[in-house]
């Protein structure tokens, strides 16, 4: 066999070296053209090529509940539920997104009583905070519980005529109409085809990633968290606590003792029992609290039983995130105490009060001290985190 002449070896790595420059430069043109929308909208605030880390996110070894059921986080989801949460495209007139009433700089809520909607529109009642969505047992949603699942919640507030508006009533459009101006933009062909394969845009897909997005959101770097952290359980004292902040958190632990008149006569305050700790989630069993009123003032309502994590109540220089319960009508940690020190209304004028507020079938009297309402407040302020209000994965995308 004759040798090869050296001039035809060169030819030959010469293109085959210039072949595989072409397809690496056709791939990396490729992923250019593929991913331009998203950068138009967004800029350097989301890179498919590297993920905001959802899915992996350390948390406490202490912290077991978890409503996440099938939706399992996943960092491409995730990003598109953070799209969705800021988007006004969701809204009949592009006025309003998910995060116009769940703001971040407000641990994902609203200082407003109630928030604005569309055309004028008012919620009904106060928007929840959402942190910490995720870790609880609870997993209906909505202060009245109406939605069996994060997931079913996430796409009402969208078809509700007063706040994003696509009703299908009074001559506005369905939700169907939503999916098509979705499917019509191209950040969102680019997402869905990144997360999905495909660029199909559906209700159940809305959902899926809404709620992966919220759950995502969570807050373990409080002084709470620090103290926990150095002790087997939260009935030993937390060696990072002041006197009073340990104070208070055996007060809000232990249970109280009544006397035949339900006034309290030993023992703690018994919040625990409906925000256990260190969650600080809702029990599901819980019933009205005792506020039956509306976020207008208006109209008895029994339904209310539901309530957000106690955690970033406050922030660390303890000013108070957004009014407290259904109605925003409490706006202080104190007059949250106070409220559960006197319920003044019973059973027979509430039906569906927590049993727990009510021994004897009388409500309760906790007769605190102001030394004991002052060690709860120094507690509930220890549950204050810090970088959930600056976390770029959790902030709005768009370019301002």
């Amino acid at each position: 066999m004759k040798a090869i002449p050296k001039i035809l070896i060169a030819i030959s790595l010469f293109i085959i070296f210039a072949v595989g420059c072409s397809k690496k430069e056709s791939e990396t043109l490729e992923m250019q053209i593929t991913y331009a929308a998203i950068k138009t909208a967004f800029g350097d605030n989301i890179n498919l090529n590297s993920l905001a880390e959802y899915a992996g996110q350390a948390k406490p070894i202490y912290i077991q509940k978890d409503n996440t059921g099938g939706n399992t986080i996943s960092n491409a989801k995730a990003t598109i539920g953070r799209v969705l949460f800021y988007d006004k495209n969701l809204s009949i007139n592009n006025t309003i997104s998910c995060a116009s009433c769940h703001k971040q700089e407000f641990a994902f809520s609203d200082p407003e009583i109630v928030s604005s909607g569309v055309v004028g529109g008012l919620t009904q009642r106060h928007s929840m905070r959402l942190v910490n969505s995720r870790f609880a047992v609870e997993r209906k949603f909505f202060w009245d519980e109406r939605a069996a699942s994060l997931e079913i919640q996430t796409t009402q507030p969208i078809q509700d005529h007063a706040e994003l508006g696509f009703s299908g009533q009074n001559g506005r459009p369905g939700l169907s109409v939503l999916l098509t101006k979705l499917q019509a933009l191209d950040y969102y062909n680019e997402l869905f085809k990144f997360a999905y394969s495909d660029i199909n845009v559906t209700e159940a897909r809305i959902q899926e990633c809404l709620a992966q997005f919220i759950r995502s959101i969570q807050s373990f770097d409080s002084k709470y968290d620090a103290g926990r952290a150095l002790v087997a359980n939260d009935n030993q004292n937390f060696p990072n606590f002041t006197q009073a902040e340990n104070a208070g958190k055996n007060l809000f632990i232990a249970a109280p003792v009544f006397d035949a008149n339900s006034s309290r006569i030993a023992g703690g305050l018994g919040c625990n029992a409906c925000h256990n700790a260190p969650e600080f989630d809702i029990d599901p069993n819980s019933r009205n609290n005792g506020i039956i009123g509306q976020a207008n003032g208006t109209n008895r309502d029994f339904t209310n039983t539901r309530a957000p994590s106690l955690r970033d109540l406050t922030r660390t220089d303890k000013r108070v995130n957004s009014p407290m319960m259904h109605t925003g009508v409490i706006v202080a940690l104190r007059a949250a105490i106070n409220h559960y020190n006197t319920i003044n209304i019973g059973p027979a004028q509430n039906p569906n009060l927590d049993p727990r507020l009510a021994p004897n079938g009388i409500g309760q009297k906790l007769n605190l001290t102001e030394i004991e309402i002052n060690a709860v407040v120094a507690f509930l302020e220890t549950l204050a985190g810090t970088n959930v209000y600056t976390d770029k994965k959790w902030s709005d995308p768009f370019i301002k």
